[in-house]
Formats: structure tokens, sequence, C-alpha cells
């Protein structure tokens, strides 16, 4: 006998030999064991998840000569013969190569007769989707009202594409993708029965590659047989599909989390040896993220089929949430524009660039602290007329105190030094008088918290965790600071460490922060700005009313003052 594919040889004969589709399979069950027989059943879903096995399986189970049954007997003429596609009450119908409306009333011609060996004529049409409009018109009234002895079985895996009207004479079932799991149980099932020898990688890379379709893992898993010369191996899995070993992408990820750039090039460089699909690798990286993600936040929801299940919840303690978010973000939008780079290798090289680039470190930060702030723009001394002076007055009544005083305070450009010793700069002529460094010793630091805020420039979370403090303690080795219990969710111990690492830097010495919760006695940063800003809206908002232009303008045309227009202007 010749060779049976998997796909067919493995075909389910009944519903309880199906994978998966609990929620179909329990809705058929019931109407046949309930005789609640409707006229008309669609089935949708993506290709090989079981549309035209378990119409297949209906129809054997409405024709088999024990009856009606949701458990066909299999051996009856009826099933023997529908299993060998032969029953002549089974009118299979490949509506992608008969879309004429000819071929759709030369099948409905014959639906009058009464079938000849079963208890039913079934109508199975597949990719139902492509009749044309005049097929669906003639089909309407048959499959409206059809004669008792005709069960019409629909199959689609686009169903956007049916008319309303051919969708609400049916009964209509979504068929789910498979899951992972169950295509690996599946494929481990078949390879024990056929006495086929495994590892439990090469499995898991034929269900990464089904993408959820059933009959697609199959199809692979007789190429892995085929190219595996009769045995499943990762490397000859890997080299059939033309991914990349698991290890070499973890050696990637852990060379962002090291932040080490020539590490990420070097790996990079290795898998263009191998011709790799860097598509999959950055699936692979994202993949790989989202563990770590679940890591952080949900320990107990990270995969626990991963091998490398421990390196990624080590890996997740090194670096912070918001990396890993940012890291994931680039990857996505790495992966969409691969196929507009240059080359995938490029775009694979940009994008884990791109990640170390936009990557918050305290060397960022202390540079950014030491570039020197541009000198502040005079104003004009001439004002052109009153409408001029007007605003410039409404813009000095807005400014900001704090802003104005430091601007007034605010030394030249040759007169600032850097913030952090750290930081590298070149050798520049002696000057005529010592440079004053404008950082604090912590003996000299007079207890305001806002204005040493101001040195740190910090970002991101651990700017909202700072300005949301308020200083409770000082001593020469510690700072103890309070945040409301109302802002507890800004508290963890990467965040704490992050803005201990500032202080210690700016202020030039080592010394422990700790962060309590409990009432503020004061109030803090983030709430004297919120305060500020309210003030300073309702002042330009009083200051637009007062305008009057604005009130000519009310009182020849009517006009009104759009709520929320008015913006106050941030003066730098």
């Amino acid at each position: 006998m010749s060779y049976q594919v998997l796909a067919r040889k493995w075909r389910p004969g009944n519903f309880t030999e199906m994978v998966g589709q609990a929620h179909i399979l329990r809705a058929l069950i019931n109407a046949l064991d309930e005789d609640r027989l409707h006229h008309a059943y669609l089935f949708t879903g993506t290709r090989g998840v079981g549309k035209t096995t378990i119409a297949r399986i209906f129809a054997k189970s409405l024709n088999c000569e024990t009856g009606i049954t949701s458990t066909p007997c299999g051996e009856c003429g009826a099933c023997l013969e529908i299993a060998q596609g032969r029953f002549i009450d089974l009118i299979e119908v490949d509506a992608a190569s008969r879309t004429k409306v000819e071929d759709t009333r030369e099948l409905l011609d014959n639906v009058q007769y009464a079938p000849t060996h079963g208890r039913f004529k079934v109508y199975l049409i597949d990719e139902v989707h492509m009749l044309s409009g005049h097929s669906f018109n003639a089909l309407l009234k048959t499959l409206e009202e059809p004669p008792p002895h005709v069960k019409f079985l629909l199959a689609t895996t686009d169903p956007q594409k049916l008319p309303v009207t051919i969708l609400s004479r049916c009964l209509q079932f979504n068929l789910k993708r498979m899951s992972i799991a169950l295509i690996e149980g599946h494929l481990k099932f078949i390879l024990q029965q056929e006495s086929i020898t495994y590892d439990e990688t090469s499995i898991r890379l034929l269900s990464h590659g089904a993408d959820g379709s059933m009959r697609d893992a199959l199809s692979l898993l007789d190429q892995a047989i085929a190219f595996g010369g009769g045995k499943l191996e990762e490397t000859e899995v890997q080299d059939m599909l033309g991914t990349v070993s698991r290890d070499r992408v973890m050696h990637i990820l852990k060379a962002l989390v090291a932040n080490d750039a020539p590490q990420v090039m070097q790996h990079v460089a290795e898998l263009s040896d191998l011709s790799a699909d860097y598509a999959s690798v950055l699936a692979e990286l994202l993949a790989m993220l989202h563990q770590m993600a679940l890591a952080q936040k949900v320990p107990d929801a990270v995969d626990e089929n991963l091998v490398d299940r421990e390196v990624l919840k080590q890996l997740a303690k090194q670096v912070s949430s918001e990396d890993i978010q940012l890291f994931y973000q680039i990857g996505l939008i790495g992966r969409r524009d691969l196929p507009l780079a240059p080359d995938p290798r490029s775009g694979l090289e940009m994008a884990l660039l791109r990640m170390l680039a936009f990557k918050p470190t305290l060397e960022g930060r202390a540079n950014a602290a030491a570039t020197p702030a541009p000198a502040p723009i005079p104003a004009s001394n001439q004002i052109a007329d009153n409408r001029l002076a007007q605003q410039q007055a409404t813009k000095t009544l807005l400014a900001d105190s704090k802003i104005v005083t430091a601007a007034a305070q605010m030394p030249t450009a040759s007169a600032q030094a850097p913030v952090s010793t750290s930081v590298s700069t070149p050798p520049v002529p002696a000057p005529t008088a010592p440079a004053t460094s404008p950082s604090i010793v912590v003996s000299q630091f007079d207890g305001n918290w806002a204005a040493l805020l101001e040195q740190l420039n910090l970002r991101g979370m651990v700017k909202q965790l700072a300005v949301n403090c308020t200083l409770r303690e000082q001593s020469s080795n510690e700072i103890i600071l309070t945040l409301n219990k109302e802002n507890e969710q800004l508290l963890n111990p990467i965040m704490l460490k992050k803005l201990e690492e500032a202080l210690c830097a700016s202020l030039q010495q080592k010394l422990k922060l700790t962060i309590e919760l409990g009432d503020q006695q004061i109030e803090s940063p983030a709430k004297t700005t919120a305060r500020n800003q309210v003030e300073r809206q309702q002042n330009a908002e009083e200051l637009i009313h007062q305008d009057p232009v604005v009130q000519a303008l009310k009182e020849n045309f009517n006009a009104e003052v759009v709520p929320n227009s008015v913006k106050p202007i941030n003066e730098q």
C-alpha cells in the first residue's frame, strides 16, 4: 500500500478523536442527542483547524445506520463510505472552482430528490465565500426552506465575505486556532504511535511553526521526519524551518541587558553566517521579553515548559520593568519595519541599537545635567504697539516665580562646570579663576528637596517617585523621605536604587536613602507644581477675559471664549 500522509492518516473519525474545539463539539453533540437539528450549519476559522473534518463527522452522525447519534459506529456501510469519500448522499463541493451561478443551479436541481442510501442528503460546500453574488442569490431560497431530507454544511476561512442574508439562515460556529500545548500533545501522541524518536525542543519548534493550524503541524511533521531520516532532532528541525537556536537569541538578550553594544553586533554577525531569518529572531526576542515581564509582575505565569525559565527570571531581576517595555515596543516596531529596511540584517541591527540608544542610564542623566543651559534670549527693547505690550505684560504675570528667580541667578556659560566629576571633558586652557561646582555637599544641604531635584535632572518613573516625596530627616550619611500611601505603587526596589545612585552622584558621597510610607507634613514638589499650574491657569483666564480686544469682540460680535482653550505661556 502507498504511503498516506499523516494529516490524512490521523484525521479524526468521530467527535471523541477531535483535538480542541470543545465549544463546537458540545453544541453539535447535544443537538444530535436531543434531535434538535438545524438545516444549515456554517463552520468558520483559519486553515487546518477542523472545519471540513467536523462537517464530515457530522454527516456521518446523521447517516449512521444505527440511527442519528453523536457516536457513529464507524463500521456500517454509510460510515465507511463517508470515511473513504465515496458516499453518494454526501455531495462535497469546492466553491473555489465552481463559482458560477450555472454550477449552483445545477447543484440545486437535485435537491428535491430523496437520498439514495442515507437518511439525509448532505451538501458540504467548502470555501463558500468564493461563490459569486448570483450564486448566493440562487442559493437563498433553498437555504431558507430546504426539503426535510437535506442538510447544508458550509465551511469558510473568510466569513466577512458572506452576504448577511446567508449568515442569517445558518447556525454559525467559529473554530479557534489551536494552542501550542494542544498541537504539542497531539504530535507527541502520533510520534509515539508511529514509533519515531523525538526531543521536546523539536516538537515545540514545529508547534510554533504551525501557527495554530493542526494540519500545518502534521505537514511540517511529515517534512521533518523525512528531513531527519526517521527521527526528530532540534538542530535538524531548525535547519528545516530556517530558525536559529534559542541560545543564540538568549546571547543577544543578555548583551542588551548588559548594555554591551559590541557583543550585540558580534552575535548578529554570527546569525548572518547562519543565514538566519531575522524576522524570526526578533519574534523570539519579543517572546523572551514577554516572559521576563511576566517574571517581574506575575512570576507564576511564566511558561513552565521553557528550558531557560530560570535564566529569564534572573535576567528580569537585572533590568527595570520600563526597560523591558521599551525593548518590547522597539522590537515590535522593528519587526513591522523590517521589510522597509535596505536589508533584513541592517533592520535587525538598527532595532537592537535603538533599544540601547533609548535605554535610560545614570550616565545619560549626568551628561544631561552637565550640559550648560542656553543663555537667555533678551526681549526686544521696542514694543511695536499696545497689543504687543499687553502680551508681554501677560507673559510676565504668568511666569513661574521659581523660573524667574532661577533665570536671575543663572551664571554665564563660561562659569559653569559639569555636575558629576565622572563625566570626562576635553582639556581646556587654565581659567583665570577657579570654577565653582554646582554640586551640593551633604553637610551644606539646606533641606530644600525641590531645589535638589532640579539638579538631579531625573526622568521617567524615578522622577515621579522623587517629586511625590518630601524630606523627613537628613544626617551626614542618610536621607529619609516620606511618600503618601496613595502613591505606594511608585515605590519599588529598582526605582529606590536608581534614586539613591543619582543622589550619591550629585552630593558626591556615599549615603543611604530610605523612603517610608505615611502622611506628609509638608507639600511635595508634585503638589506644589500642580497648585502652581492651577493658579497660572486661573490667572491666564482672568487676563484673557480682561483683555480689551477680547471684550470688544464679545460686545460687538457676541463672541465667546472657547472653554479649555486658554493656556498659560511656559517661559524657559
